[in-house]
């Protein structure tokens, strides 16, 4: 059974630089794409970028290049998305998946921008 566990999320001033864990189970990650989505209020859940197996290449969506890093640890059945720069328009519940968002979704972790 996949379980997709994020975390890291806070209330953070605009600037900050939060870095949000996914820690994945059940499945062997080295295999896998994974991607991070989010969802803002009112809003569909969005892609914000993917990372290839070995962590070699990411594509990142244009609203957050050069702001959002995403990286991964296979080792540590983990990947990360480290933010910078954040804006309130950031604001959103953040979900990690696999490349296409075929696994069953976790609860997400609620980053917040607010001065």
């Amino acid at each position: 059974q996949v379980q997709l566990v994020e975390s890291g999320g806070d209330l953070v001033q605009p600037g900050g630089f939060p870095r949000l864990s996914c820690l994945v189970a059940g499945i062997t990650l080295s295999s896998h794409d994974m991607s991070w989505y989010r969802q803002a209020p009112g809003k569909e859940r969005e892609l914000v970028g993917f990372i290839t197996k070995a962590g070699d290449n990411t594509i990142i969506i244009d609203s957050v290049k050069g702001r959002f890093t995403i990286s991964r640890d296979n080792a540590k059945n983990t990947v990360y998305l480290q933010m910078k720069s954040l804006k309130s328009d950031d604001t959103a519940v953040y979900y990690c998946n696999t490349r296409w968002g075929a696994r069953p979704w976790g609860q997400g972790t609620q980053v917040t921008v607010s001065p």
